[in-house]
């Protein structure tokens, strides 16, 4: 979904933005392009302390490439959660559509976050992030290499952008504290229905790349869709390798609709 993009600065526009996000999502209604969101937010009063500028690079550079992409439907179906889900679970989706968005956060979360978390380690360090983003631009991920200084920036929104999606501790320093981490079931389904309606097969979609994000093998992820039929939300039947699933819901919305209820 993102291996062919190139790596941007793009994480400088904002990092998790939870809260931002949150409220953006309320002024939000479907149809509403990026301009539009940003005039809203802008006659909201909601962002006192924000200048017009910074608000307007907020919108267009940071939530309009997470959540107004494919229509929209990120956002439709944010919107339609927020109100219920557990902010946990909420920020578990923005962490997946953000990576989707900024491929040098997904792959930074997948290559060497989760490495270090398998392996015991407690803490992420600057050095860490710095090592990775000197490899992306070593081998070829930008568009052109990058400054000293931006590299030194980037490294920092790496980790921070960790830390707002609850995968490392809040706080400036260079060294951060691992945060355990586990995917909900909620956030399992809602990404197992996402892909299936994306057209991939039963058995495909247990290795795409978006379960990595939340450190899953292929046998985690089928450990995860056999959770999920518990809730109800599909059948599964496995013989060895091969599985077979039974979606119970026709559209994101219908699901949508049961995991705000439940």
């Amino acid at each position: 979904m993102t291996k062919n993009k190139p790596y941007t600065i793009q994480l400088q526009a904002g990092l998790g933005l939870i809260d931002v996000t949150k409220t953006l999502l309320d002024l939000w209604m479907p149809g509403m392009l990026a301009n539009q969101l940003y005039q809203t937010a802008l006659e909201s009063g909601q962002f006192p302390n924000v200048t017009a500028r910074r608000l307007r690079n907020i919108v267009v550079e940071c939530f309009a490439p997470r959540y107004l992409v494919s229509g929209g439907s990120p956002a439709a179906h944010l919107k339609q959660l927020a109100k219920s889900l557990p902010n946990a679970e909420l920020t578990q989706l923005m962490l997946l559509f953000t990576s989707r968005a900024n491929p040098i956060f997904g792959d930074f979360v997948r290559e060497v976050y989760w490495p270090r978390y398998a392996g015991g380690h407690s803490q992420m360090m600057i050095d860490d992030a710095r090592a990775f983003v000197e490899r992306g631009i070593d081998d070829g991920k930008t568009s052109k290499r990058w400054s000293e200084s931006t590299i030194r920036r980037v490294s920092s929104y790496l980790m921070g952008c960790c830390a707002d999606y609850g995968l490392l501790e809040h706080g400036i320093r260079t060294n951060r504290q691992i945060v355990s981490f586990r995917i909900s079931s909620a956030v399992a389904a809602y990404l197992a229905y996402d892909l299936h309606f994306k057209g991939i097969g039963d058995n495909a979609l247990l290795t795409e790349i978006d379960w990595q994000l939340f450190g899953l093998s292929r046998e985690d992820v089928m450990e995860e869709i056999k959770r999920i039929s518990l809730r109800g939300l599909v059948i599964v039947q496995a013989a060895g390798e091969v599985i077979r699933i039974s979606w119970k819901h026709q559209n994101m919305e219908s699901l949508c609709d049961v995991l705000a209820q439940s």
